[in-house]
């Protein structure tokens, strides 16, 4: 592996994907076993070198995600997350050990914000638990982990004398993170340059950079961190994660590809399946990726303006710094229509990164031909939502049979609506100040339960009067939070299924029967 101090044209930096593991605890992103694994899958396949795959103590389902992950993976480091906690670490030695390579990544806080109200603990106390925690995982593994949560906002001289005796302990890894993402890119330089110079053996280890991305220098705060000789990035697929959420993977390795002359250096990531990765993540944390989001977004790519398309079709380079083809995502967008048939449809569906079994092929086609009967042009985008939708509802304990909406310019706007409940039929009747609002209520009188709604958006999957209806949803109860998505032509029916959606997922996390399930969330 090449360190922090080794210095050659082109010097490699590792990528730490953190997708299962910090992208998850984003509030409604809560993952299934099998979505984590269709992730972990896309994320080894693209070349990622180290993919934490959970917090092994957090629970019963999140060990055995790391443990299957850990089981099936074919190239990349599995790491699974540990406190500076005996219990934690022996955790995730146990889950990570049928990887062909594991690591234990273990942390503990250093910043006196938090050794004050959160550890209760005093310095000395908190470089013993160092010593002695990270000397554990040592013996268990030969690949560990450690990181000062909140380093930005930690003293340079503790932060040093923790580095120091986490190498001593046996670190092969050391993280600096910006936990809160309060720093700037100089300071954040100057952070790293300054550890890796006064700290004693500091040229054994790898430095790692984990940024949270509050004031949106993430991106810019990593690459900081490798210029001053970090040689390790931690970050998600779509930038997803707590708050703000992390630095993106995907503007990370573009960066680094397209801008190699002031920052020489490279990965291993094969980009081009990088447009495949973030839908695969998009669907599985049912996060919709932003229209304008930097290399992945729908718009990453597009030109209006009519200067913009002048010059594109002079010379692509007047506008696009990078090609779309190597991100993976294709230039031409009217490509389907009623005519195609099954061959055509599963050609765009490898073009576009999926590849479906064939019932849930045959479910899409059938889709996919009821779409084009009602739609003028079947765009790629379509398709993106159609498989999405689909793939998102097979497995849904609560779905829509019927709907009837009555609305009245003026008066009251009412839903007559038959919900199946695991295979029964519940029938609702409400009235709405709207016609969406009726339909929730519906809803929510079938459940038996009024949950929060946090979040309700519907947005036109591609141009025209015929357009799909994305439509999404998010739900809090007690604490809890779960998003829907739906697209369809109709967009009251978009908005209901995007609710149900809402409301599945929510009985996902819980394990709870669908009969009161909603009443059980409660409890």
């Amino acid at each position: 592996m090449t360190t922090a101090t080794q210095t050659t044209n082109k010097e490699r930096v590792f990528i730490f994907d953190t997708t299962l593991r910090d992208g998850e605890q984003s509030p409604g992103a809560t993952m299934t076993l099998e979505e984590k694994l269709q992730v972990a899958e896309a994320l080894d396949d693209m070349g990622v070198d180290i993919i934490e795959a959970g917090f092994p103590i957090a629970s019963v389902g999140d060990f055995e995600a790391v443990s299957e992950v850990a089981r099936r993976s074919k190239n990349a480091v599995i790491a699974g997350l540990a406190r500076a906690i005996p219990a934690d670490i022996a955790r995730a030695a146990e889950a990570v050990r049928h990887a062909k390579r594991g690591r234990i990544h273990t942390f503990v806080s250093t910043s006196p914000i938090h050794l004050a109200h959160q550890m209760k603990k005093s310095e000395e106390q908190v470089l013993e638990i160092i010593s002695a925690t990270v000397a554990q995982a040592r013996n268990l593994i030969d690949d560990v982990e450690w990181s000062a949560m909140d380093a930005t906002r930690t003293p340079i001289d503790y932060l040093a004398r923790c580095v120091e005796l986490a190498i001593k302990a046996g670190a092969t890894t050391i993280n600096l993170p910006d936990t809160v993402g309060y720093a700037v890119p100089e300071e954040h330089f100057a952070m790293f340059r300054s550890i890796i110079e006064r700290v004693p053996n500091a040229d054994r280890v790898i430095f790692s950079s984990h940024c949270h991305n509050d004031l949106g220098l993430a991106v810019a705060n990593s690459l900081a961190a490798v210029r001053a000789g970090a040689r390790q990035i931690e970050c998600t697929v779509n930038g997803l994660g707590e708050r703000a959420g992390n630095a993106a993977l995907e503007e990370v390795v573009m960066a680094l590809r397209t801008r190699a002359d002031a920052l020489p250096y490279e990965t291993h990531i094969e980009t081009t399946h990088l447009s495949r990765a973030s839908k695969i993540v998009s669907a599985a944390a049912n996060f919709p990726v932003q229209y304008n989001k930097a290399i992945v977004g729908k718009n990453a790519f597009a030109h209006e303006s009519g200067i913009h398309q002048d010059g594109m079709l002079k010379n692509a380079e007047t506008y696009e710094i990078m090609t779309p083809a190597s991100v993976g995502i294709k230039e031409t967008t009217l490509v389907m229509g009623k005519h195609s048939g099954r061959a055509a449809f599963k050609d765009k569906l490898r073009e576009l990164g999926y590849a479906l079994g064939d019932n849930a092929f045959q479910e899409a086609f059938v889709r996919f031909k009821d779409l084009a009967d009602r739609k003028k042009h079947v765009y790629d985008a379509d398709i993106v939502a159609l498989v999405d939708d689909e793939a998102g509802s097979v497995d849904d304990r609560i779905k829509l049979v019927a709907m009837e909406v009555i609305s009245k310019i003026g008066g009251v706007h009412h839903c007559d609506m038959t919900l199946s409940v695991d295979g029964a039929e519940v029938s609702s009747s409400y009235d709405g100040t709207g016609s969406v609002d009726a339909i929730f209520n519906a809803i929510k009188q079938a459940v038996g339960k009024d949950p929060n709604l946090v979040l309700y958006a519907v947005d036109g999957v591609t141009g025209g009067t015929d357009a799909q209806a994305s439509a999404h949803v998010r739900l809090e109860l007690n604490g809890r939070i779960a998003s829907g998505n739906a697209a369809e032509p109709d967009t009251l029916v978009a908005s209901a299924r995007a609710y149900l959606n809402a409301v599945n997922r929510l009985m996902i996390e819980r394990g709870a029967p669908a009969q009161g399930a909603m009443e059980s969330a409660a409890g």
